[in-house]
């Protein structure tokens, strides 16, 4: 389950890719698509975020910067007869 850590209302355009830079702010890219070149990122939201371990951080559906529990190990491994 996530649990929301800032409130930056960020309105997305479609083409760019959203993300939180190493900042702690919400920054972003256009998708590279069709041969199109890179372009620079830029910041959209100044939030400030102090990253944790063990926890993955994302823009959600609301514009806000959000946290999920990383899911660590996997399945455990079938032993061989």
């Amino acid at each position: 389950m996530a649990e929301k850590i800032a409130k930056a209302g960020v309105k997305r355009q479609e083409g760019f890719l959203y993300y939180l830079d190493k900042q702690g702010d919400v920054s972003r890219t256009r998708m590279a698509r069709g041969g199109k070149g890179k372009s620079k990122p830029e910041k959209v939201a100044k939030v400030g975020v102090k990253r944790q371990e063990g926890y993955l951080y994302f823009i959600d559906k609301q514009g806000d910067v959000s946290r999920a529990k990383m899911a660590r190990g996997g399945r455990a491994k079938k032993k061989k007869k």
